[in-house]
């Protein structure tokens, strides 16, 4: 059973290399050129990434944490400013944000290769109080190899030291008064009362406890995992996610269930699937979500190592003493609110309730009316709203959906933000992301039509030059149709898409495929496929 849930929690680590890597555009005119192509601090059209993580939004300004870095807009998603490929951020992933009393934070990182295995590892914290112009840094919390006593009441609990930053990375962020939580997995629950240059261990309730306070005589040891320090094996100090009710009020979301304090992180209380007769349906916890308009608690509740468990979404309107579940089957990702309206972006789409959870609904489609491009993706990491506009991140790239008062519930404006490196000249093109898996993407072709409307027509030929497929023949493209780029782009970008299959609808094997571009009679520009599955 072991070996499942550390399937499981690989997957969920191995993520922030996936979507760093889903975002890319690798091209095959020159790898090192793209890779050098930074994204600058001046304004853009699109967020640096179309791996969107978490969203925060605050009427006009919306800050995403995305596999590129952060990117920030204060006028509704007009303009964007990335701050990737810079000083303060370099080419780090987002893995939490968080925001507090004007302050943005994020924690970063990255993918290392270790004895020929990609792994995940923490670096750290950046935050900033004047909308990006300048970033304080933080690195990722460790422990000293002497850090093996964490003191709990009258209790010497044995704390198994993390002294290195490879799984050990921060998956969410939260506050109360003067104090900063951070969710790390393999570091566990941490806390900060100096804004955070120092760091203290959280103890939370082992296994085989459903509580703990400072007065009770305890003996275990805080680690997530068995190995020579302690023999013990816990899931509940695998962290994966946080949220604040009030200032003194705190959920925890683990491998092991869900922990609630109503003493600001002092004494616990476990909730997971077998110990309450209405429990979540699942005890691994990789989000939550805390809706203050009805206070209620949602949260994204896995299977982990119980036969009875289930994917789902589990909820409660009185502090965690009952659960209902919901969607179930479904692998929620995180959640938005819009009043009592429920969001939650998940594998199978951004699902929507407006009568608590009772039915929901999906989008039957989702179409920018402006640049005519459809999002062709099913699978969304992250939700908010502000205001009549909702915001969803998706693997495929950021969308906004401005509503008004009489719109039903996915009724209203599409706009789809696809983030692309900018083409060198009217005679460029490039596909990605490359290479490219079709049971994972769409593949998505840039190009460009001078700044006008054209007539396109776009074919796919294998490595013989053999015909597979008309991606689009002689159809109105630029000037606004399936352009992506506009304003802050010197050479305006239009982008079409190729589900890697062929004519008979059959999807092609691995190999080199090349496309052709035909803009009204022009000379056709080619590039270049590699799929791989």
């Amino acid at each position: 059973m072991m070996l499942k849930i550390f399937s499981i929690v690989l997957l969920l680590l191995l993520s922030i290399k996936y979507l760093y890597a889903q975002s890319f555009p690798v091209n095959y005119k020159s790898v090192e050129e793209l890779s050098l192509q930074k994204i600058s601090e001046t304004l853009n059209d699109n967020p640096a990434s179309n791996s969107i993580s978490d969203i925060i939004a605050l009427g006009d300004t919306v800050w995403l944490g995305t596999s590129r870095g952060v990117s920030l807009s204060t006028d509704g998603g007009i303009s964007w400013k990335n701050f990737y490929g810079s000083s303060a951020f370099g080419d780090q992933s987002i893995s939490a944000i968080g925001y507090n009393n004007g302050t943005f934070w994020a924690a970063t990182a990255r993918s290392v290769e270790i004895n020929g295995q990609n792994l995940p590892e923490g670096t750290g914290l950046k935050y900033t109080t004047d909308f990006g112009l300048t970033w304080n840094s933080i690195p990722q919390p460790l422990d000293q190899d002497t850090d093996t006593i964490e003191v709990y009441g009258d209790n010497t609990i044995r704390a198994l030291p993390v002294t290195v930053a490879v799984q050990n990375l921060i998956y969410d962020i939260a506050f109360t008064k003067n104090t900063i939580w951070i969710a790390t997995f393999a570091g566990g629950l941490r806390k900060s009362t100096d804004n955070g240059q120092t760091w203290k261990r959280v103890v939370l309730p082992p296994d085989y406890l459903n509580s703990i306070k400072p007065t009770d005589t305890l003996d275990f040891c805080l680690q997530p995992v068995s190995g020579r320090f302690c023999a013990e094996n816990n899931l509940n100090h695998r962290v994966f996610s946080i949220s604040s009710a009030n200032d003194s009020t705190l959920y925890v979301g683990t491998a092991g269930g869900i922990n609630k304090s109503t003493d600001n992180g002092i004494s616990w209380v476990k909730f997971n699937h077998t110990n309450q007769d209405q429990p979540i349906s699942g005890n691994f916890i990789v989000a939550l979500g805390f809706n203050k308009s009805d206070n209620s608690l949602w949260a994204a509740t896995w299977k982990a190592e119980g036969e009875s468990e289930f994917y789902g979404v589990s909820a409660t309107w009185n502090g965690g003493e009952s659960w209902k579940t919901f969607l179930q089957g479904e692998r929620a990702h995180n959640f938005g609110f819009k009043s009592l309206d429920i969001i939650i972006p998940a594998d199978n789409g951004p699902f929507r309730s407006n009568d608590l959870g009772n039915s929901w609904i999906l989008p039957t489609s989702i179409f920018d009316t402006e640049s005519g491009v459809e999002l062709k993706t099913i699978i969304f990491y992250s939700a908010a709203a502000t205001g009549a506009d909702i915001w969803l991140g998706s693997v495929e790239g950021l969308v906004k959906l401005e509503q008004k008062s009489s719109d039903g519930i996915w009724e209203g404006t599409w706009k789809i933000f696809i983030a692309s490196q900018p083409l060198n000249s009217n005679n460029d093109t490039y596909a990605y992301p490359n290479p490219f898996s079709p049971k994972l993407d769409v593949l998505k072709i840039k190009y460009s039509t001078g700044g006008k409307r054209a007539k396109v027509t776009i074919r796919i030929f294998d490595f013989g030059m053999n015909y597979l497929r008309t991606v689009v023949q002689n159809v109105d493209r630029g000037n606004d149709i399936h352009q992506i780029d506009g304003f802050t782009a010197d050479i305006n970008g239009v982008v079409d898409f190729w589900d890697g299959r062929d004519d008979a609808g059959n999807v092609v094997p691995n190999g080199v495929y090349f496309y052709r571009v035909e803009v009204d009679s022009n000379d056709p520009v080619y590039g270049k496929i590699l799929v791989l599955q």
